[in-house]
């Protein structure tokens, strides 16, 4: 016995009154952060490659594509349910995005977009001065990191507020 839907039934009814919508689709995303990138997945099946359009206009991202579903004459249809036109996404992207450095590719009906995170936007570690015995060290260096140093060339210079002293990189 198959199952009565009365929402399915109602969406069959609209399309066929109706008939297929016009204008733009939304395609689906996936969007996730993977260490220094995001990387979004976009649904594209039956898209042809050279339709996909990406372009960056200040931190907006759009994603455009074009599905052609091609008529058979002197068929009649007993169901037609993928469909036809303009797909398109826009992402806003936040200012700590490389913009210039945005890749695409796209392969087996799915378009991945690689926006990677800008050199200034990627988190780092701070290095913490200490004044030990008049001499400025930089302290908590792990490995990979550079030495502490020494930045004691300027003992003795309490700086424009005293007691304070001056530190440059």
């Amino acid at each position: 016995m198959a199952d009565f839907d009365p929402i399915r039934e109602l969406d069959r009814f609209a399309t066929a009154l109706l008939g297929q919508r016009s204008g733009m689709r939304l395609m689906p995303i996936d969007l996730f952060r993977e260490g220094d990138h995001y990387i979004v997945h976009a649904d594209l099946p039956g898209i042809d490659p050279g339709s996909v359009d990406i372009d960056v206009d200040g931190q907006l991202l759009t994603i455009r594509a074009e599905r052609t579903v091609r008529g058979r004459e002197g068929v009649a249809w007993i169901a037609r349910e993928r469909e036809g036109g303009t797909f398109l996404r826009q992402l806003t992207l936040g200012q700590g995005i490389d913009t210039e450095n945005i890749t695409a590719n796209y392969s087996n009906g799915v378009l991945a977009v690689t926006i990677p995170v800008s050199e200034r936007a990627r988190p780092r570690r701070i290095p913490v001065a200490t004044d030990q015995g008049g001499d400025m060290k930089v302290m908590g260096h792990r490995n990979g990191d550079a030495a502490p140093q020494d930045l004691g060339e300027r003992q003795g210079d309490q700086g424009a507020a005293g007691g304070q002293k001056s530190v440059s990189a």
